[in-house]
């Protein structure tokens, strides 16, 4: 059972990664740039969140509905996760990040889910982050098949939610703090069971901007939070250790 608690840290941190294509029309760019900006903040914030302590970083990077774009931004995207893979996958083992990614596969292509079975097995010994990708990915599709599989109760659902999402989901750490850059607010199918009782912070920075001071920022502010799950809240702490 959970019980209240002022973390330093979240020990599962999930970010909505909006903004890119808003980011580059706004500079008289083509959306593909926007994107490509975005995944420069991708390795800004894994290596932040490291440092922060953060165990679990959870980030959405393509969702189901994504497939309702023009088909030339979809191909584009998933050229990029392709190029991610390969250039990072080195960086990602020398600085101990497990890599993991979420949701659907049957969906992303022969040459990609292979790409994605090798870089999680490449990296399945890092310690210091767990980094998780969510693509081709919908809250309501895992809890649905989680869902059709078994009759369960809320612990067990959890726990079959997370399997339906991945296969490395069951027992992974609730999300303390969920995060969206970009101005909206609203979850937009994402972690939808997970972030139950997620602490919210929504910025207007757009994802290519965001970095390690807007992390911290969230972070400070996560900390700062009393968490009740349904408690009574603790007493009002002194103004001295709220600064």
């Amino acid at each position: 059972m959970q019980s209240q608690r002022r973390a330093a840290a979240p020990r599962h941190v999930g970010i909505i990664m909006d903004g890119n294509g808003r980011w580059a029309t706004r500079r008289g760019l083509a959306r593909a740039q926007g994107h490509e900006a975005g995944m420069h903040a991708v390795r800004r914030t894994a290596e932040a969140a490291a440092n922060a302590g953060v165990q679990t970083l959870t980030l959405f990077a393509f969702s189901s509905a994504n497939w309702k774009r023009p088909a030339g931004e979809v191909s584009n995207l998933m050229r990029l996760f392709r190029v991610y893979l390969r250039a990072d996958l080195q960086r990602l083992k020398q600085s101990g990040v497990r890599l993991s990614i979420i949701g659907r596969r049957d969906r992303l292509g022969e040459d990609l889910t292979l790409q994605i079975d090798q870089a999680e097995a490449a990296t399945a010994q890092g310690r210091a982050l767990h980094l998780r990708v969510a693509i081709d990915y919908s809250a309501r599709d895992c809890i649905a098949r989680a869902a059709a599989a078994a009759q369960a109760t809320p612990e067990r659902m959890g726990a079959l939610i997370a399997r339906a999402a991945g296969p490395e989901g069951e027992g992974l750490e609730e999300v303390d703090l969920l995060i969206r850059t970009g101005g909206e607010k609203r979850l937009s199918d994402f972690l939808l069971w997970e972030a139950a009782y997620a602490e919210l912070w929504f910025t207007d920075r757009m994802w290519p901007d965001f970095g390690a001071e807007d992390l911290n920022a969230a972070l400070a502010e996560f900390s700062a939070r009393n968490r009740t799950f349904g408690m009574v809240p603790d007493e009002p702490r002194p103004a001295a250790a709220v600064a």
